[in-house]
């Protein structure tokens, strides 16, 4: 797949039920995307560090037409027609952070939908398991996809999401309540503290 913006924009989307089966029906990535989006099939990541269970934070890239500069969890996306979701996971992984080497790789929510509020005019609306995944390197990351990353620990994370401070995806914000409670991320602890002055200052850069 060509790497560049053009390219990216008109990759196919697979339009699904509300069950997450394809209706037969796809569409242009960006043009399919509009005040009336369809529900459509995607993905959403978490990628962690083996060695410590970080969870990589990703910022979206300034220039992408929808949500650009928030902070999010590490890698999503959308499966192109006919192609599993974690063949798109790893796809996504390698085309957006360079990342080639994912891990233990598991869908921990399998049905999610979510529909955000209009950016610009455009409003996501997809059909979006939730995978885990696991990394041993730091990413390089596609600068047209994502401006910047960080590494942080699952309750560092946990508390950016709940600073309305912060200029975190309202998915991720979304998302959190189906994780939280599971087994995986129950494991990872929670932070009693409020994320430091510092913390805020590093999300909001």
């Amino acid at each position: 797949m060509d790497g560049t913006p053009a390219a990216t924009e008109t990759e196919q989307i697979v339009f699904v039920t509300e069950d997450g089966e394809p209706t037969g029906e796809t569409g242009d990535k960006l043009a399919s995307h509009h005040d009336r989006t369809k529900l459509h099939l995607a993905f959403s990541c978490y990628v962690f560090r083996r060695s410590d269970n970080a969870l990589l934070m990703t910022r979206r890239a300034l220039t992408k037409k929808v949500w650009p500069g928030v902070w999010t969890n590490s890698v999503c996306g959308h499966p192109l027609p006919g192609e599993a979701l974690e063949d798109a996971v790893v796809r996504r992984a390698e085309f957006e952070l360079g990342m080639t080497g994912l891990t233990a790789l598991e869908c921990v929510v399998p049905r999610y939908i979510y529909r955000t509020p209009p950016f610009n005019g455009i409003i996501e609306h997809e059909f979006c398991p939730i995978f885990v995944a696991y990394a041993d390197a730091d990413p390089e990351p596609n600068p047209i996809e994502v401006d910047s990353f960080q590494w942080r620990t699952w309750p560092e994370y946990t508390h950016l999401l709940h600073d309305e401070r912060q200029n975190m995806s309202y998915w991720a914000k979304d998302q959190y309540p189906y994780l939280e409670h599971l087994p995986y991320f129950a494991s990872l602890g929670r932070s009693t503290t409020p994320a430091s002055d510092e913390d805020r200052a590093a999300s909001t850069t």
